[in-house]
């Protein structure tokens, strides 16, 4: 009997990815916990390195949920970044949005530059800045919707239309709101470290596009660097992935709720939260998202690293996207790499906070928040 092929997002987050059954009919598939392969195996494989099932396993289900052809998986979000850039040479030149990840900015301006790797940078929420791109002529166009932590949200659609070459960092997104390629994008990047495992106990990142050229060079740089992820880690990040769109859901309805309250604080000098209708981008966000996702950026008025060590169900840590309820102080934490001026240019100043809104009831988060105030 022919099988009807799931449409459904969250069908196919469960039911993908489900391979190598073999005689023993397991529901849900091991750890292949192995570094060699015998040669001539049906599968192909050879050198854990070079693939393994619980990375097939990952891209497959991965690459259905971002409308991609083809996923590439990485040991995390920066190995992703690595594959990405090492597939640029000397003199080639990279546009980017001015509000980036700080290890994304560092790699650029102490890493790949001293390769010869251009890096160029702009506003691009402003469409009246994007003949600065048409003017430079890159090689590519890196872009974060929404961007870390300032939430800006970028016309991925509008920017692709240029007819550069296009990566979108979706890691605060997630396949679930967004799926930049349907979006235009050549290549859609995730720490999926992230929402896309969602319980914060493994590193991973993830390359998709239906470029089958750029798809070669991820295979490459994924055997040729090492950057390829542990098998266990593979597996943890299919695991959490089956549960992405129910914790985004989630993630999705606890964050609105907290911004809409945290804007009526006096101590609160404003809120960025994509599906507020203060958001600079609001009408974009609700066009190009299903959702605003679990980050809240505030800034504050006081002394911001005493509010964040009083609260107690965010912890003050790195990273984001996991089911508990974190918070940032981007400042000397996550873009702490960035030197100060270009940080305070864009807008991350000393009083700028993040939250990362959690699974919790959402009741318990906003006391938290209030006796921390």
């Amino acid at each position: 009997m022919k099988k009807n092929k799931p449409t459904g997002f969250t069908t196919r987050a469960v039911h993908e990815g489900r391979g190598y059954v073999g005689s023993t009919g397991a529901v849900m598939p091991p750890v292949y916990l192995t570094s060699t392969f015998a040669q001539g195996n049906p599968d192909g494989f050879d050198y854990t390195r070079s693939g393994n099932p619980n990375f097939r396993l990952l891209e497959q289900s991965a690459a259905t949920l971002e409308g991609a052809a083809y996923a590439t998986c990485f040991a995390s979000g920066v190995s992703a970044i690595t594959a990405v850039v090492t597939s640029l040479k000397s003199g080639d030149l990279v546009f980017a949005e001015e509000n980036i990840y700080g290890c994304t900015y560092r790699m650029f301006e102490r890493v790949f530059g001293k390769f010869g790797v251009r890096a160029q940078y702009a506003d691009l929420s402003r469409p009246e800045n994007w003949d600065q791109i048409s003017a430079a002529k890159p090689t590519l166009v890196w872009l974060e919707s929404p961007t870390n932590p300032l939430l800006k949200i970028l016309d991925i659609a509008g920017i692709s239309q240029l007819g550069f070459p296009v990566v979108v960092d979706n890691t605060f997104a997630s396949p679930y709101l967004q799926r930049p390629l349907a979006l235009g994008a050549t290549l859609s990047l995730s720490s999926t470290t992230k929402y896309v495992n969602g319980h914060s106990d493994c590193l991973g990142g993830l390359v998709a596009t239906n470029d089958l050229t750029w798809h070669k060079r991820m295979v490459f740089a994924q055997k040729a660097l090492g950057l390829q992820p542990s098998p266990f880690d593979a597996w943890l990040t299919t695991r959490g992935q089956r549960t992405l769109a129910l914790r985004m859901e989630r993630h999705c309805a606890n964050a609105l709720a907290l911004a809409a309250w945290l804007e009526k604080q006096p101590r609160v000098k404003w809120v960025r939260y994509p599906f507020l209708p203060s958001h600079p981008q609001h009408t974009l966000a609700k066009r190009q998202m299903s959702g605003g996702s679990g980050i809240i950026t505030i800034e504050l008025d006081g002394d911001v690293l005493a509010f964040c060590r009083k609260l107690q169900l965010f912890t003050l840590a790195e990273s984001l996207g996991g089911v508990e309820s974190l918070v940032c102080h981007p400042a000397t934490m996550t873009h702490a790499g960035v030197p100060k001026p270009v940080r305070e240019a864009v807008g991350i100043t000393d009083n700028v906070v993040r939250f990362s809104v959690g699974i919790e009831d959402v009741a318990d988060l906003l006391a938290d928040i209030e006796q921390a105030l």
